[in-house]
């Protein structure tokens, strides 16, 4: 990858902005990170994320809104590669009043960057998409032409923001592409996120808190794995205009996983199960052919060599 290209990351402070700040950074591109530091969580957990970028020749972090991205000057940057990451997240809590926040960020974010991205033509516009836009699929695993059915507002969201991607590429050739992340993990997951919790309750010895039956498959997809698809996506001369499910091949239940946990940990689970949440699929699992396919991306992780490097986060 050329060390000249100029990148701008939305949600740079974030779990996998903060992985493709580094990322690019290693690679020697110059990096834009623009975050809000939403209070969505502790706002702590993305300074950390952060801190080790603060003092690089080659960042500079934009405390700022995308949705006010004109006031932040950007024009003359001459930025190649935009890679949005920024988001209002998490499937529960996108109900009742919190919505308001959701179309805010996810949606009106996405288009002001869109907008931008029409004036100032980067090279290649990736947009981290979710799962989330399949919902309860009619099969699996899922294939980015089946029909989006979102189970939550969160969903509904995330797929109206890849519906603007695609908009701007057909009628401004804003060169978007949207990459449906599969329950991504990792070192420095949020804090709300299934894994994190799991792990947190399991060296605490607490009771894990598991929601249904644990019998919910999900198709986990490691955050290097996450990094490179987004690599891949933005030097591809195909990507533009595409959809891609990008996911890690590690289909397994909740329970399974936290049998993996158990026994890497050494760690007896004490599980206390609660109903099942408004708005979680029963199963999530992707069919990644046409990222192999067209963008040569194969995920390189496996769920158990994953959670060892997870587990050793927390040490």
């Amino acid at each position: 990858m050329g060390a000249s290209k100029v990148c701008l990351v939305t949600g740079a402070a974030g779990f996998v902005g903060s992985h493709l700040t580094r990322r690019l950074l290693d690679e020697g591109c110059r990096v834009i990170g623009m975050d809000c530091f939403t209070d969505y969580y502790d706002r702590r957990v993305k300074e950390d994320n952060v801190r080790d970028f603060l003092e690089h020749p080659s960042f500079e972090l934009l405390r700022e809104d995308i949705v006010n991205i004109d006031r932040c000057g950007l024009g003359g940057e001459g930025v190649q590669w935009v890679f949005h990451q920024a988001a209002q997240a998490g499937v529960r809590a996108s109900w009742g009043a919190e919505f308001s926040h959701y179309t805010h960020h996810n949606v009106l974010g996405t288009q002001r960057l869109l907008e931008w991205a029409r004036r100032h033509k980067p090279e290649k516009f990736i947009y981290a998409s979710s799962s989330s836009v399949y919902g309860e699929s009619g099969r699996l695993p899922m294939g980015e032409d089946d029909l989006p059915r979102p189970l939550s507002p969160y969903g509904v969201t995330k797929l109206a923001a890849e519906h603007l991607c695609s908009l701007y590429f057909r009628n401004f050739a804003v060169p978007a592409v949207s990459l449906r992340y599969f329950t991504v993990y990792g070192p420095a997951q949020r804090p709300d996120m299934a894994f994190h919790r799991f792990i947190k309750a399991i060296l605490a010895g607490e009771e894990v808190v598991v929601y249904g039956t644990g019998e919910q498959t999900r198709d986990f997809t490691f955050a290097s794995d996450i990094v490179e698809a987004n690599l891949a996506a933005a030097k591809s001369e195909k990507s533009s205009g595409r959809v891609y499910n990008i996911g890690g091949g590690s289909r397994i239940s909740v329970n399974g996983v936290l049998e993996i946990i158990s026994r890497l940990a050494g760690r007896e689970v004490k599980v206390r199960r609660e109903p099942v949440q408004a708005g979680d699929p029963p199963h999530t699992y992707a069919d990644t052919s046409r990222a192999r396919e067209e963008l040569k991306f194969a995920p390189q992780t496996d769920l158990e060599t994953g959670l060892s490097v997870m587990l050793e986060s927390f040490a």
